[in-house]
């Protein structure tokens, strides 16, 4: 055997997040240099990318498709030249252990693992709207497909308010993170369903993108302090900040005409009075609050009675309906150890 050929069999990795062709430079050299650069399908994106930069790309035999057939047919390549194996978008499950098992004990090729572009953060999101779009799409799950905004809306208030139940206790040594992630994920999900049902519309169609962009604009917008050239330096200024803006652009908005507008009726109770005194104490409302309290307590008016006891609270800076939740999750503790 020649000494001088270079035997040498990279495992060319790259994203299936990342559009096909951006690859690192390292990539694009050793697919230049390479005696042979194979797939499993021609067709394939990746391969179809590096086609187009002017590199030819082999396949290899039907017979080989198994990971100990594939690992023996790359092997035999390898010992003729370098060989680049450009990755599949499943990753090649099982071909690495079959690398290593059929691996020559003598002169074996030189094995690289070649990394081409590595997934940015939140590129699993794209994972999600693909699998969500497989599951709505025809031929996928019956149940997904027949549901509508309104048939999802329950699911929405039900894993919002576990997740809620599983972040409140994240501070505990024996926090189960596990859960909470589990429980942001189902919340994710609810967007993802939504975005996709709406995407069928026929008059007025959106998708996950437009809410997503719409979310970015809105950020960016309300933190001009971040992104342009407003000084707010403490967590109140930001606040303050926040709130001018988004009055101004409630303006003219005839949903939002009123001090409490805009305040969902169907919030939970304690959070939606918490809101309505957020909302009354910013304007400068809160005597008026306190007055009107007074005179329903005197009717005993027993909602007065709750409502009063919040203020309280909300002049400690204290959540009622968090702190309500905690000790109610401490008498459950308290009965199931008796």
């Amino acid at each position: 055997m020649d000494p001088e050929l270079r035997r040498q069999l990279s495992l060319l990795l790259s994203s299936p997040r990342i559009a096909p062709g951006l690859l690192s430079a390292a990539a694009w050299e050793a697919l230049g240099a390479a005696d042979a650069v194979l797939c499993a399908d021609p067709g394939g994106p990746q391969a179809t990318a590096v086609r187009a930069a002017g590199i030819e790309v082999g396949a290899v035999p039907p017979a080989a498709r198994s990971p100990q057939s594939l690992a023996e047919h790359l092997l035999g390549r390898a010992a003729e030249g370098s060989v680049v194996w450009v990755g599949s978008p499943d990753g090649d499950p099982g071909l690495a252990e079959a690398l290593a098992v059929a691996l020559p004990e003598d002169e074996a090729p030189t094995l690289e693992l070649l990394v081409g572009s590595w997934d940015v953060p939140g590129a699993r999101l794209l994972d999600a709207v693909a699998v969500m779009d497989r599951l709505r799409s025809p031929g996928g799950c019956p149940w997904d497909a027949e549901q509508t905004h309104a048939s999802l809306t329950p699911y929405l208030v039900e894993e919002a308010h576990e997740a809620v139940e599983a972040l409140e206790v994240l501070d505990r040594p024996d926090a189960d993170r596990d859960h909470a992630v589990e429980e942001l994920g189902d919340v994710l999900l609810q967007v993802l369903f939504h975005a996709r049902v709406a995407a069928e519309h026929q008059d007025d169609p959106f998708d996950v993108d437009d809410v997503a962009a719409g979310l970015v604009d809105k950020l960016v917008r309300r933190h001009p302090h971040v992104f342009a050239d407003v000084d707010a330096d403490t967590p109140e200024a930001v606040e303050a900040s926040w709130e001018q803006i988004k009055a101004r652009e409630n303006r003219g908005r005839p949903d939002r005409a009123g001090l409490l507008d805009g305040i969902p009726a169907g919030m939970p109770p304690l959070a939606r009075a918490a809101k309505v005194a957020s909302r009354m104490r910013r304007a400068g409302q809160e005597e008026r609050l306190r007055d009107w309290v007074e005179a329903r307590l005197e009717q005993r008016d027993p909602g007065a009675l709750l409502l009063d006891a919040l203020l309280d609270l909300h002049d400690g800076d204290v959540d009622a309906a968090a702190a309500l939740r905690q000790t109610l999750r401490d008498l459950q503790e308290q009965v199931r150890g008796e």
